[in-house]
């Protein structure tokens, strides 16, 4: 009588080790600072089909859910993995390998399995049109808005929250400014997006003017005295139907949790509430993102503060026949002879406009003005929408 021997069996397909760019990813963590292009290596025990390898193996993005496309090798027990074009910086990434893969004996993985790694750097949503990262200077590094010399006033350059994000600007409260011309062309009419890094300096006890297009003429930033809540007023066009043209609307937050259901404006559709502590710890001389969106397709405004949604309006939800109801995007509506075409850091216009020159608040020369006084880093401007995954990744890549 024959008995089959087990030891003739090929063995069940298991993985050995993985690894990204020399980063182990068999660890019990994630894998971290993996090169933006690293290749994947995945080697078991046996020779892996190459067939099987191309259909049970996908590699994710995790802050949009995106596949990432790759090319895969198999070069007998091992799986080479490589990405198509690099890695987004300071990016989640899932690697997903399911249990469809087979050794070429035919023999299937016995359990699927997920590895996760992020990559070096801070993240970046691709598509800006203008990005300032002031590495020793306040020049525009994707686009043209760079400010001549004497554009730049009073400013320095200083360590930024962390080792990766470089360099940030200096700004000293009392005369620090960055002008830039042709501002307009920031604005659209249509989605926008504006991103920034601030780290408010609550010494001079005063309101700041963050940065400003003309102020309310074309977008404005400014943080309260208090430092429990913050605005960012802009210009928008409209196409209502007595006629086109352009309103101001601010989109601000204070942390108080009062919506349209909650006893507040009828526009208002979410409002983070921040509690008795208010949201000053959050911004008061720390490091903190700011991200503001605008969808023209939603006519929603959405406000972003460390990488978490705190403030939300609808325009649509506003009073029947209002020009805010036919909202279609951002507008430049500077064309007042007391304000000017350039985009001011560290305060709310350039110093050639003179819109409330006497204020004590709103005078450039003013010694008592609310010029910004702090530190700004990475400002970013897009014409699209930053997703809510997108703004959430980018505060966790470059946050302090």
């Amino acid at each position: 009588m024959l008995n089959s021997c087990k030891e003739d069996e090929p063995p069940a397909l298991a993985l050995v080790s993985i690894t990204a760019g020399g980063v182990d990813l068999n660890g019990a963590t994630s894998g971290t600072a993996v090169p933006v292009n690293a290749s994947i290596v995945a080697t078991f025990n046996v020779a892996v089909d190459q067939a099987t390898a191309s259909t049970a193996i996908s590699l994710l993005r995790n802050f949009d859910a995106a596949t990432v496309a790759t090319t895969i090798t198999v070069n007998g027990a091992e799986v080479t993995i490589d990405p198509t074009d690099d890695y987004y910086g300071g990016a989640l990434y899932l690697l997903n390998v399911d249990k469809s893969l087979t050794s070429t004996d035919g023999k299937p993985l016995a359990t699927s399995f997920e590895r996760s790694f992020s990559t070096i750097g801070t993240f970046e949503v691709p598509g800006a049109i203008a990005k300032w990262t002031f590495e020793d200077n306040a020049n525009d590094v994707i686009g043209t808005k760079d400010p001549s010399a004497s554009q730049i006033v009073g400013i320095t350059y200083v360590a930024g929250r962390k080792a990766d994000a470089g360099k940030a600007a200096s700004f000293n409260g009392t005369t620090s400014i960055i002008e830039i011309s042709n501002g307009d062309a920031l604005m659209n009419n249509g989605n926008w997006s504006l991103s920034l890094w601030v780290k408010a300096n609550s010494t001079l006890a005063k309101g700041q003017f963050v940065l400003g297009l003309g102020a309310f003429y074309g977008f404005q930033m400014e943080i309260s005295g208090g430092y429990n809540n913050f605005k960012m007023a802009a210009s928008y066009a409209h196409n209502a139907p007595a006629g086109a043209g352009g309103f101001n609307e601010d989109l601000w937050a204070d942390g108080e949790g009062k919506t349209k259901d909650k006893g507040d404006w009828q526009g208002w559709t979410f409002s983070k509430d921040f509690g008795t502590t208010t949201m000053s710890p959050v911004i008061k001389d720390v490091w903190a993102n700011y991200v503001f969106v605008y969808n023209a397709s939603a006519k929603t405004g959405t406000v972003y503060l460390n990488g978490e949604k705190i403030k939300e309006q609808d325009f649509d939800l506003w009073p029947d026949g209002t020009n805010q109801r036919f909202t279609t995007g951002l507008k430049w509506r500077g064309t007042m002879p007391d304000v000017q075409n350039e985009l001011a850091l560290g305060f709310i216009q350039t110093r050639a406009g003179s819109m409330w020159d006497a204020e004590p608040w709103g005078g450039y020369d003013q010694p008592g003005a609310n010029h910004f006084h702090g530190l700004m880093d990475d400002l970013l401007i897009y014409h699209k929408v930053l997703t809510a995954g997108e703004v959430s990744t980018l505060y966790n890549s470059g946050k302090p």
